[in-house]
């Protein structure tokens, strides 16, 4: 039985959900298309260096293609080649300790070149030497879909909610969500990403609904239009994180204990469905390469893993003054140019290094061309949506946590997040369970991380938060 305040807990937070979705949120449900959800907090951070036109660059064939075992979180790997072997598109090169139908394939065909290891024989990346030749594997899809979606390697694409993993086979979700746009910093049109691929989608979402007990949502933005038959789409308005599929998941059907969803982009969708319309899973990638460091900003097509010395050929504008990231400014991984495109990403942004470490004054400083979205510098005279130069300075030290609503202004989700980092930070798991950890995912804290004062690393926290619970729980 629980005690009087967890009963006063569970009211409160009813209370609080029931009206957020009456007062903040305006939802008109018509038929298959569930309106429009109006999300008030978040914030768009505008930076040089966006895309202005939607031509498509051809890339050279990459000299390496990479698989990169922490792109797949969840997943253990088990090796089934070996360096020096040969390979073709499609075919297994690992395979999950816990699962082994879970599979991992080449994206290209050629030879292993090298299994790259770091401290505790880690497996950090595998290396193909691609040979240029076409062949692929091609599976028959007139069988169970489960089992078509591991051996191809689409599976791991995927991620389960709660704990944003790889999903467990076996489970059917409650329900699977999708989000057809990108709100981060300098995103990609997510169609033009799609490329001549979106007839896939509906197929895709056809092989998705026979895989869940509930429906297939897909979130598209305001002013989009995308009508998939089999699917419950809803139009998302509002500032960055509204393309976060958590969010929203959370603002549709949020995710309870013991509740299991898939979640995923519609990019990955437009890949399932073109796997069970011909057999074969294309690892072809169109990638945003956006930033004020790039010469021309563009979109170009490549491979998944692609190296990036390929991607970027005379694009970077300063090699050594240039901070290159496999995905957004606030998600992505720092990476150098000798290494790869990384799998889940369809974006690359290239920023400036620290390159003002004597700045006069330092934070003081009172030059207007300071940012800041809480009005410290002069820049709140101007437009906040005017493109800003940001490089990669954190310009502060980790600090305790203050209480300023902060977390909350930018997490458009009825969960309380300040309370949330406290209980993960302190390991307290009743605690987590209760302020609703089971919905989120890192991600959904990388807005507030970015506008945090107290410089915490919000989204390690949060990992370590959802691995810790999963181990306990498993």
């Amino acid at each position: 039985m629980p005690n009087k305040k967890q009963f006063l807990f569970g009211i409160t937070r009813d209370l609080h959900y029931l009206c957020a979705h009456i007062i903040k949120y305006n939802i008109n449900q018509t038929n298959n298309h569930m309106a429009t959800v109006r999300l008030k907090k978040g914030f768009d951070i505008q930076l040089l260096g966006a895309i202005t036109n939607s031509g498509i660059a051809n890339a050279d064939q990459p000299k390496s293609v990479a698989v990169v075992p922490d792109d797949f979180h969840g997943i253990i790997p088990r090796m089934e080649k070996k360096e020096g072997e040969h390979v073709v598109a499609g075919e297994p090169l690992y395979h999950d300790k816990n699962y082994e139908a879970i599979k991992v394939v080449a994206p290209v065909s050629g030879t292993v070149q090298e299994v790259r290891r770091g401290e505790r024989r880690h497996i950090d990346a595998i290396v193909i030497t691609p040979d240029g030749g076409t062949d692929a594997v091609t599976l028959d899809v007139n069988r169970d879909a489960e089992q078509v979606l591991l051996e191809s390697g689409l599976w791991v694409m995927m991620r389960q909610r709660p704990y944003d993993v790889v999903p467990a086979p076996g489970i059917r979700p409650r329900d699977v969500f999708v989000t057809a746009f990108d709100s981060a910093p300098l995103a990609p049109d997510l169609a033009v990403v799609l490329g001549d691929k979106s007839k896939y989608i509906a197929k895709g979402v056809e092989v998705l609904a026979g895989l869940t007990d509930g429906k297939v949502y897909i979130g598209v933005r305001e002013g989009q239009n995308l009508d998939v038959p089999g699917a419950v789409v809803t139009t998302f308005a509002g500032p960055h994180p509204a393309g976060n599929v958590g969010v929203q998941a959370a603002n549709v059907k949020p995710v309870n204990k013991g509740d299991v969803v898939w979640t995923m982009d519609i990019v990955t969708v437009a890949r399932i469905g073109e796997l069970f319309s011909t057999g074969k899973v294309s690892h072809d990638t169109i990638v945003a390469v956006t930033g004020e460091m790039v010469q021309q900003p563009r979109y170009v097509k490549s491979v998944m893993g692609a190296d990036l010395e390929t991607v970027l050929k005379n694009e970077l504008t300063n090699v050594v003054l240039s901070r290159i990231i496999n995905g957004n400014v606030l998600t992505g991984v720092k990476t150098e140019v000798t290494q790869w495109l990384r799998a889940p990403y369809r974006h690359i942004t290239i920023i400036p290094e620290n390159n003002k470490p004597d700045e006069f004054m330092g934070w003081a400083s009172l030059c207007p061309s300071r940012f800041s979205i809480y009005r410290t510098f002069t820049t709140w005279l101007g437009s906040l949506k005017k493109p800003v130069s940001f490089d990669c300075r954190i310009k502060g030290g980790e600090r305790a946590i203050v209480r300023t609503g902060e977390y909350d202004a930018m997490l458009p989700m009825d969960i309380y997040g300040e309370f949330l980092i406290k209980a993960i930070i302190s390991g307290d798991i009743d605690k987590m369970e209760q302020l609703g950890i089971y919905e989120v995912a890192p991600e959904d804290f990388a807005l507030a991380e970015f506008a945090d004062t107290s410089k915490l690393e919000l989204q390690r926290i949060v990992r370590e938060g959802l691995d810790r619970l999963r181990a306990e729980m498993s």
